[in-house]
C-alpha cells in the first residue's frame, strides 16, 4: 500500500480500500499514510506531554525559587519554562498542519474510491443505489470519515500524557496519582453508552437522509414533467412529510449529541474540582508542599485536555464507523454484467443483432424503427440490444452476453434521454474524451439540427455549459445528447425517443438528415413519430414487448390498425390524409 500522499491536485491512485468492514475500511485509510499518521502522533504526543510538563516546571520556580527566595533558581525555572512553552507551541502548529493534511489524505482517498467504483459500475449503479445515497457519501459521509482520523493524533498524545502525568503525580502523592489513574479511564468510560446510542441514532438518520436524497434529486430531475402533470404539489407534500420525519430522527441524534458535547468538558471540570480539593487538604495538613499543589492543580488541568480528547475521540470514531459502514456497502456493489473468463470477440464486421425476446431483428447498414403503445417495452429492447441488461440476444449470432464487453461498448452506442451532460465547453461536451475536428462538429449539429445552439450562445461552441445542460432548454438538451452520439460515429446507433422534446419542423428535419447521415451504417431508433418512421427502411411493432408487425411505415399503416391507432395518436383521419 503506498505511503506516498495523495496531492489533491493531481490524479494519484488512492490503492486498493479494504472492504472487510468499517474499522478496516478506517485502518486502511491510516495505513495509506503511514508516514504523515505516524509523524501526527509524534507531534501529537510532544504537545500533550509538554503541557503536562509545564506545571512542573511551575512547581520548581515556586518552591527553588520563589518560597527559598532564590532568585537564580526562579530565573532559571522561568526560562524553562518560557523556552517549553515556545517549543510546545510550534509542535502544536505542527501537529494541527499534520492531522489537517491526514483528513485531507483520508478525503480525497475515499472520493477517489467511491468515484472510481462509481465509474466501474457504469450502468449498474443506478440499479443498486440511488442518486441520493451517493450524494449523502460524498457530502457527509467523506467528512465523518476524515474526522475520525483525528484519534490517529491528539489520541496516541493524549494516552501518553495521562500516563506521564500520572508518573509526576505518583512523585508528589500516591494517593493522588491513584486517583487519576481511576478516574480519568473512568470519565471515557462514562461516555461509552452516549456512543453505542449515537451509533444506532446516526445509522438511521444517515440511512433516511440518503432517501430524502434521492427523493430530491428525482423531484428537480422531473419537475417540468410533474408540472405538466400536476403532481408537483403530491410529490412536494410527500417531500414535506419525510423532511419532517427526518427532522425528528436528526432531533435524536442531536439528543445524543449534546450530552456527549456536555459531558466532554462537563465531566473533567467536575473531576478537576475534586482532585484540586482534595490536593488543598493535603497542603493544609502538610503532605504536600504549595508548590506540589500548584503543580497538582496543573496535572488535573492539563488532564482535562486528553480527556476532552478521549471523549471527542470516541464520538469521532463513532460517527466515522456509521459513515464507512455506508461506504464499505456503496463499495461492495458489483456490476450485474461482467464479462465471462471465456468471453469471445465481436464480430468482425457489421452483423444482425437480434433480441429473441421480443422478436426485434436488426439488419445492418439500416434505418429500423420499434414502436409500441409502451415505450418501456422499446426501451427494454434498447437495453438488451446494448447488453445493458442480461438477455439471449445475440450479435452475428453470438450471445451477447459472452462477447467481450469492451469491444460491445466501443461498437455499439446507446443515446438515451438520461445521458449525463457534464460541465465544459459545448466543444467539450460533445467531442468527449476524443479529438474531433471542426467539420465533424458542425455536420453532427446539422443532423441533430442544433446549429441555432450554437449560434445562440455567447461564445459558440467554447461557450460554459452547466452540469446537466442546466443552462439549456429540454429540446436543446435532446439534441445535443444526438449530435454528441452522432459525433462519436459508432458501427451501430441506438436512440431512444431522440426527437421527444422537439418541435415538428426540427423533428422534420432531424429524420431526413438522421437517415442521410447514417446511409449505410447500423441505426435503431425507438419512437413513433411519423416523421422518422416514414424515413425508416423497416418499422417493428411490438405489442406487449412482442413483434406483432414489421414492414414500412406505409405498408403497416395500411395492414395493421393497431399500429394506425398508436401512430396517429387514434385518429383515422390522420390515415386518410396520410395514406395514398
Amino acid at each position: 500500500m503506498p505511503d506516498t500522499p495523495v496531492d489533491p491536485g493531481t490524479p494519484a491512485d488512492p490503492g486498493s480500500p479494504d472492504r472487510r468492514g468499517p474499522l478496516r475500511y478506517l485502518w486502511w485509510l491510516v495505513c495509506a499514510q503511514r508516514g504523515r499518521v505516524l509523524a501526527g502522533a509524534l507531534f501529537g504526543s510532544l504537545w500533550m506531554i509538554g503541557l503536562a510538563l509545564s506545571p512542573y516546571l511551575l512547581s520548581r520556580a515556586v518552591d527553588d525559587g520563589l518560597r527559598a527566595g532564590d532568585r537564580t533558581a526562579l530565573a532559571g525555572w522561568t526560562g524553562a519554562l518560557f523556552a517549553l512553552g515556545a517549543a510546545n507551541a510550534w509542535v502544536g502548529l505542527m501537529r494541527h498542519r499534520t492531522m489537517t493534511r491526514v483528513r485531507m489524505d483520508a478525503t480525497f482517498r475515499t472520493v477517489r474510491v467511491v468515484v472510481a467504483h462509481a465509474t466501474r459500475l457504469g450502468a449498474a449503479l443506478p440499479r443498486q443505489a440511488s442518486a441520493g445515497e451517493v450524494v449523502t457519501i460524498g457530502i457527509g459521509d467523506v467528512a465523518a470519515i476524515s474526522w475520525s482520523m483525528t484519534v490517529t493524533g491528539p489520541g496516541i498524545g493524549a494516552v501518553l500524557a495521562y500516563l506521564v502525568v500520572a508518573a509526576l503525580l505518583l512523585a508528589v502523592s500516591p494517593l493522588l496519582a491513584l486517583v487519576v489513574l481511576l478516574g480519568v479511564p473512568l470519565l471515557a468510560l462514562a461516555v461509552g453508552p452516549l456512543l453505542g446510542r449515537l451509533q444506532g441514532a446516526e445509522g438511521a438518520y444517515r440511512e433516511q437522509q440518503g432517501a430524502l436524497a434521492g427523493r430530491f434529486v428525482d423531484i428537480v430531475g422531473g419537475l417540468r414533467v410533474l408540472s405538466g402533470l400536476g403532481g408537483k404539489d403530491v410529490h412536494a407534500a410527500r417531500y414535506r412529510r419525510d423532511s419532517e420525519r427526518l427532522r425528528e430522527e436528526g432531533y435524536r441524534v442531536g439528543s445524543v449529541t449534546s450530552w456527549i458535547d456536555a459531558l466532554g468538558p462537563g465531566l473533567p471540570a467536575l473531576f478537576l474540582a475534586a482532585v484540586t480539593w482534595l490536593a488543598a487538604r493535603m497542603a493544609a495538613q502538610g503532605t504536600i508542599s504549595v508548590g506540589e499543589l500548584v503543580a497538582v492543580y496543573g496535572y488535573v488541568a492539563v488532564l482535562v485536555v486528553p480527556v476532552a480528547f478521549f471523549v471527542e475521540g470516541g464520538y469521532q470514531v463513532t460517527r466515522g464507523m456509521v459513515a464507512a459502514r455506508r461506504v464499505v456497502r456503496f463499495l461492495g456493489l458489483e456490476r450485474d454484467l461482467v464479462d465471462a473468463a471465456d468471453a469471445v470477440d465481436a464480430p468482425r464486421g457489421p452483423a444482425v443483432l437480434h433480441d429473441p425476446a421480443s422478436g426485434v431483428e436488426v439488419t445492418p447498414g439500416t434505418l429500423t424503427v420499434l414502436v409500441g403503445a409502451r415505450p418501456a417495452d422499446c426501451a427494454a429492447v434498447v437495453d438488451r440490444l446494448a447488453r445493458f441488461a442480461g438477455s439471449d440476444a445475440t450479435w452475428g449470432g453470438t450471445r451477447l452476453d459472452v462477447t467481450a464487453l469492451p469491444q460491445v461498448r466501443e461498437r455499439i452506442l446507446v443515446a438515451d434521454n438520461e445521458a449525463d451532460l457534464f460541465a465544459g465547453t459545448l466543444r467539450d461536451v460533445l467531442a468527449g474524451r476524443e479529438d474531433r475536428d471542426e467539420q465533424a462538429l458542425t455536420r453532427a449539429l446539422f443532423t441533430a439540427a442544433a446549429q441555432d445552439i450554437v449560434l445562440g450562445l455567447p461564445d459558440g461552441a467554447d461557450s460554459a455549459i452547466d452540469a446537466g445542460g442546466r443552462n439549456l432548454s429540454g429540446g436543446q438538451r435532446q439534441r445535443l445528447r444526438l449530435a454528441r452520439a452522432l459525433l462519436a460515429d459508432p458501427e451501430v446507433l441506438l436512440a431512444v425517443e431522440p426527437t421527444s422534446a422537439v418541435d415538428t419542423h426540427t423533428e422534420a428535419a432531424v429524420a431526413a438528415r438522421l437517415r442521410a447521415a447514417r446511409q449505410g451504417r447500423t441505426t435503431l431508433v425507438t419512437s413513433t413519430s411519423p416523421l422518422l418512421l416514414a424515413q425508416a427502411d423497416t418499422v417493428c411493432f411490438l405489442t406487449d414487448g412482442r413483434v406483432t408487425a414489421v414492414g414500412t411505415h406505409q405498408e403497416l399503416l395500411r395492414g395493421d390498425s393497431g399500429y394506425r391507432a398508436v401512430v396517429s395518436r387514434g385518429s383515422d383521419a390522420y390515415v386518410e390524409r396520410k395514406t395514398p
